[in-house]
């Protein structure tokens, strides 16, 4: 007989990856519907995960893909916690640097003076 493959708790394993600085607020991420294993909406926060599974959550202003690579038996230093997963959230693309320098105070009086006669044209 082999043994049964090992479970966490969802929120408890987000928790001891890191990404939620409570159990209790990954516990009300995943209540809440914001997270989903293996594109299913997880619903409850005892919802067991296992080795494997693809986990999509919001963390601040981005969306994190994640897949479990394996179970914590503890909330360690962080890079015991980065051991836990694979990152596969989408890298964004760098925002563009301005070119040129800057303008000086008389040049945005002179832009916000045109953008001021911009919008009255606009609106007659």
């Amino acid at each position: 007989m082999s043994d049964p493959a090992p479970k966490l708790r969802i929120d408890k394993w987000l928790w001891q990856a890191r990404f939620y600085k409570t159990r209790s607020l990954a516990a009300r991420q995943v209540s809440d519907g914001h997270v989903r294993v293996n594109g299913t909406r997880a619903s409850k926060p005892a919802q067991t995960v296992t080795p494997g599974d693809v986990l999509t959550f919001p963390q601040g202003r981005e969306i994190r893909v994640v897949r479990i690579t394996q179970l914590g038996t503890r909330r360690g230093p962080a890079p015991e916690a980065q051991a836990l997963y694979d990152d596969l959230t989408p890298e964004k693309e760098p925002v563009p640097a301005r070119t040129g320098p800057r303008p000086t105070k008389r040049n945005r009086r002179a832009i916000e003076a045109f953008k001021d006669t911009g919008s009255e044209d606009q609106a007659i």
